[in-house]
C-alpha cells in the first residue's frame, strides 16, 4: 500500500489510525480468503505508533506487534533496504510538481520484484 500524505499535515494517532484501516483494507482486497488472521506488524516506537488509540485498533484487528528495541537504528528495514533504492532511483530523477513525483515512485513500488521485498524481509530477520 503507497499513501501519500499532503503538504503539512502531521502524523498523529488519529492519522496512523486512518493509514492502519487502510492497510487492512488492501490487504483484505489482494488477499481474498487468504486472511487467516496472522498479519505481524513492525513498527518503531514513535508517539503515533504507540498511542492507545492504536493500540486499541491493532487489538481489534487482531494483528501481532513485532517488537522493536527501544534504540536500534539496523532494525529499519525501510532505511536499509527499500529506501536505499528509493533515494537511488529518486537522485537521478527530476520531477516537475508533485503528482509526477508520486507517481514515478507508485509505479517504483509497484514494479519492484516480490523476491526484492522477500530479501529484505531476510535481511531484517537476521539482523533481529
Amino acid at each position: 500500500m503507497v499513501d501519500f500524505m499532503p503538504k503539512g499535515t502531521t502524523i498523529n494517532a488519529n492519522r496512523y489510525c486512518e493509514t492502519l484501516r487502510k492497510l487492512l483494507r488492501a490487504i483484505q482486497n489482494r488477499r481474498r480468503g487468504m486472511l487467516s488472521g496472522l498479519i505481524v506488524l513492525f513498527h518503531d516506537n514513535a508517539c503515533p505508533h504507540s498511542a492507545a488509540p492504536n493500540q486499541e485498533l491493532l487489538d481489534q484487528f487482531g494483528w501481532e506487534i513485532f517488537d522493536h528495541p527501544p534504540y536500534s537504528p539496523d532494525l529499519a528495514p525501510s532505511d536499509f533496504h527499500l529506501f536505499l533504492k528509493l533515494k537511488e532511483f529518486l537522485g537521478v530523477n527530476r520531477f516537475g510538481s508533485d503528482e509526477e513525483l508520486e507517481n514515478a515512485v507508485t509505479t517504483w513500488l509497484n514494479e519492484l520484484a516480490a523476491e526484492e521485498y522477500g530479501m529484505g524481509i531476510l535481511k531484517f530477520v537476521d539482523r533481529y
